[in-house]
């Protein structure tokens, strides 16, 4: 007998977000090499993939995507100045994760309407994934969607590329670590497929705006807040 599956989109929203919040008051205040570091890096790496699922389903059931794609281009920009702040400590800075989510998006428009030749499609989103580098979840965040959006109806092919950009985002993600085991944190990106697969029951939850807008104004915000916090302390 199968399991049933028993998270809604709008609890798994809360659930990375929360799990966002973790991670980055680890980058802000907890040294990576530490034990409390490690497993609120591990928990952070939740956000990257599931955020890039629900993008390419938001895709799929928005009935403008115009609208949609215009709403996380103004929150990539609103966004801009509180992640720059976070992570460089000045502005002009890197772009936060809406930016590369944006990237992503536009990546599976042009797959899907592009009225050009499929190999101009590919160069077109080799563009982007170069130019997703300057934001937060680079490459991972456009490629994701983007595989999951064109398999959505060959479920092992889907998912097959989900573990496979996974395994590379945690290979790469933990490439660097000094000592070795610093990048164990990396391991995390490997759980939220497992989430998705297992637990996410494809239902909405409340459609209630709240829980549309929730993250748009929340993820500015916090960050806003941990970089002042940062430059107080500093």
């Amino acid at each position: 007998m199968e399991q049933k599956r028993f998270l809604n989109r709008n609890q798994l929203k809360y659930i990375v977000i929360i799990a966002m919040l973790i991670d980055h008051i680890a980058w802000a205040f907890v040294p990576m090499a530490s034990v409390a570091g490690q497993i609120m890096h591990f928990v952070g790496r939740l956000t990257g993939p599931t955020m890039a699922y629900f993008l390419a389903e938001g895709y799929l059931h928005t009935r403008n995507v115009k609208k949609y794609a215009t709403r996380l281009g103004i929150f990539a920009l609103i966004s801009w100045v509180p992640y720059s702040l976070f992570e460089a400590g000045r502005w002009p800075g890197p772009f936060g994760v809406i930016y590369t989510l944006f990237l992503g998006l536009l990546a599976i428009w042009i797959w899907d309407k592009g009225k050009i030749k499929k190999w101009l499609k590919v160069l077109i989103i080799v563009f982007l994934c170069i130019i997703s580098i300057v934001g937060d979840w680079p490459i991972f965040d456009v490629l994701w969607p983007l595989f999951l959006f064109i398999y959505r109806d060959e479920p092992k092919k889907k998912w097959r590329s989900f573990y496979i950009i996974s395994v590379a985002a945690c290979v790469l993600s933990g490439i660097g670590g000094q000592p070795f085991w610093v990048g164990t944190f990396a391991l995390g990106i490997l759980i939220p497929p497992l989430i998705l697969q297992f637990c996410y029951n494809g239902e909405s939850g409340s459609r209630h705006p709240f829980h549309k807008w929730f993250f748009y104004v929340f993820y500015p915000l916090h960050l806003l807040v941990l970089a002042l916090i940062k430059m107080y302390l500093g």
